[in-house]
């Protein structure tokens, strides 16, 4: 699939448009011997909804361009990480290749935060404003079909009934996304966003075969406990269409409004992931490959519009991770709303796994002595595995950054918190298990927190 260079020759148009919500935002364009560069329009960058796409990206002195491989690395970030996923998105929407400018030509209508990704050729007849609902109602049958339709290779190009549903959703996870209203699924055309993304179980993942098909039940799971502890997450809830189990995630990038006319619309919401605020291409989201760390991360949220709070969650989360045994809580694991002018604050908490049930010795088994946290906890030394990582690296750690509850209490009363409030966050969160959860997922998630915040608070 990777023909780029022969793409990038042949493409008589070498340039992209993009929009935010009816808006336009600017261009994104390549040449066959020059860098991806990124123009933003003058007349956004005086719009009062006017922000730049990205920390990383900001407006520039006579509105300059961007140039180079940090442009090429944020548009990178909107995309699937796994080759096969994006070896079947080029097959599914005809793109020339799996490069990223090819695939978000085809896939762009749709991404992460409120960008669409258009052919600029499209600039004369893109909708102003919020446009109107577009979308046909969908069965039960055809949402199976269409997430059968996810995960098989379309060689003969596009699959019938969703051929207008073109999105783009990063991760490592065969995913797609609809539009639900009252309680109903459509198949969303022309620019009406999505607002639920349909994420497929893991199964059997890595060279390991870790079985991870109760990924579904695993991912809602820990979004219940982190709820109950307070934290912002992303709403979800499982599902089976036919015989197609997904957990359906409300997104977050979209809100509805009421127009003028009185109809709702649905606006999106500008946002980006920790990769795309530093600048680093997908390949980087771990720390350990290069990414951004928790004193990163701190330190980029000193900027943010609620810079306490910010902080704090971010902080809760990572000792929560650790507490649910969570190993993938890497950069793109953490977003950024992008609000008017630049400035930005925290996103909901989303995609969180425990490992938990995986962990044991043996075939199919991450040993306990081997799991590790995405993002090391520093203090003098980097501690990165579960059972090094002790409560008073935590709290030098949060002190360090400044740390403090609510109502100002030091990060020592943001470790106790979470330790005092297990048993009344746990508890709920079991007595609601639907019928039928796995029990292996319930117990060894649940249990593994009691113990991890029994060992905290020693």
């Amino acid at each position: 699939m990777e023909r780029r260079s022969t793409i990038r020759l042949n493409r008589t148009s070498q340039t992209l448009g993009l929009w935010m919500n009816g808006a336009y935002v600017g261009t994104w364009s390549l040449g066959a011997n020059a860098p991806d560069t990124l123009q933003y329009d003058p007349d956004w960058t005086r719009s009062e909804q006017g922000r730049p796409l990205s920390l990383s990206l900001p407006f520039m002195p006579g509105n300059l361009p961007h140039r180079g491989p940090h442009v090429r690395a944020w548009f990178e970030n909107l995309l699937p990480d796994s080759k096969d996923i994006r070896e079947r998105m080029a097959r599914r929407y005809r793109a020339d290749s799996t490069d990223a400018f090819d695939l978000l030509a085809e896939a762009g209508r749709d991404c992460a935060g409120a960008l669409q990704i258009l052919p600029d050729q499209k600039r004369g007849t893109a909708s102003s404003g919020v446009a109107p609902l577009e979308a046909d109602p969908l069965t039960e049958a055809q949402v199976a079909a269409l997430l059968r339709a996810t995960t098989t290779p379309q060689v003969l190009g596009l699959a019938g009934d969703d051929a207008d549903l073109r999105i783009s959703i990063a991760g490592a996870q065969e995913k797609t996304a609809l539009l639900q209203r009252n309680g109903r699924w459509y198949l969303p055309h022309g620019a009406t966003p999505t607002t639920h993304i349909l994420k497929l179980p893991l199964g059997l993942i890595g060279g390991m075969k870790l079985d991870m098909r109760h990924s579904v039940e695993n991912e809602w799971l820990c979004a219940q406990i982190l709820a109950a502890y307070g934290l912002p997450v992303a709403a979800c809830e499982p599902l089976v269409f036919d015989d197609m189990k997904v957990l359906a995630v409300e997104r977050f990038d979209r809100a509805w409004w009421v127009a003028p006319q009185g109809d709702k619309r649905l606006v999106r919401l500008p946002q980006e992931d920790m990769c795309q605020a530093k600048g680093l291409p997908p390949t980087a989201k771990y720390e350990a490959d290069g990414g951004p760390g928790m004193d990163a991360i701190f330190q980029l949220l000193e900027g943010s519009m609620t810079r306490e709070q910010d902080r704090r969650v971010f902080f809760q989360a990572q000792v929560l991770f650790w507490m649910l045994c969570a190993t993938d809580g890497h950069a793109k694991n953490f977003s950024l709303f992008i609000r008017p002018g630049g400035r930005y604050q925290l996103t909901p908490l989303y995609d969180v796994l425990s490992a938990y049930p995986v962990l044991g010795e043996g075939p199919s088994k991450i040993s306990p002595h081997k799991a590790k946290l995405a993002m090391a906890v520093r203090t003098k030394n980097a501690h990165w595995k579960m059972k090094d990582i002790l409560r008073r690296h935590w709290l030098e750690l949060g002190t360090r950054h400044g740390v403090v509850t609510a109502d100002g209490r030091p990060a020592q009363a943001v470790v106790d918190d979470l330790v005092a409030r297990t048993p009344e966050a746990l508890a709920p969160v079991r007595a609601q298990l639907p019928h039928g959860f796995p029990a292996e997922v319930a117990d060894n998630i649940l249990e593994g927190v009691q113990s991890a915040a029994a060992r905290l608070a020693a």
